[in-house]
């Protein structure tokens, strides 16, 4: 790892599985603080914008906790399909609304990041398109059932069953879908430090 990184305490201020997964990957040593904030935002906030604001709403919730030489980072994944978002579905009759609009057609998934330090902020947002094959009812409920995505906005991991057999194609970081876009975290890192 680079040595600039071994001066920084880094929080991941999330407890999603997903997130860890893909900090310890890029090889970062990092303590989880997760805000759990409301994620509520203003109604005529663009809608590509709503992940760097809420991302930068949870930094802010924590950055009271914040000491010299902490670094924390924030995050929120949103699905777009045709100018509406599609939250986290509340059961399984929404998972399977968005599932149904999903299939056979393209989405955009946005993640928006925040780093913060005592000192300095940085925000930024990475967007990936992602193009479903037609998933029939079976296919639906079976992923539903199985896997219950109501953790998940648009009610789908790309990283589980339906991913692999649902997915025509994705243009962008396949990692954002998952929920952090590896790569250009790492760049802005190594730009904030």
């Amino acid at each position: 790892m680079l040595k600039q990184f071994k001066n920084y305490n880094f929080i991941l201020g999330s407890n999603s599985p997903r997130r860890k997964e893909i900090l310890k990957d890029i090889g970062l040593n990092f303590s989880v603080f997760p805000s759990n904030i409301e994620e509520n935002f203003n109604k005529n906030i663009k809608l590509e914008n709503i992940g760097a604001f809420l991302a930068e709403k949870k930094a802010n919730a924590i950055k009271n906790e914040l000491k010299e030489n902490d670094l924390l980072i924030t995050a929120d994944t949103t699905v777009i399909h045709n100018n509406e978002l599609l939250s986290k579905p509340e059961n399984t009759l929404q998972a399977k609304e968005m599932l149904n609009k999903l299939s056979g057609k393209s989405h955009k998934v946005i993640t928006g990041v925040c780093l913060l330090s005592k000192n300095k902020k940085s925000s930024f947002s990475c967007e990936t398109i992602v193009t479903f094959n037609d998933l029939d009812q079976i296919e639906i409920e079976f992923y539903i059932n199985k896997f219950k995505p109501f953790d998940k906005a648009g009610s789908y991991g790309i990283q589980e069953w339906i991913g692999l057999i649902g997915i025509k194609k994705i243009e962008g970081l396949y990692t954002n879908v998952v929920g952090l876009p590896a790569s250009m975290l790492y760049t802005e890192l190594k730009k904030f430090i």
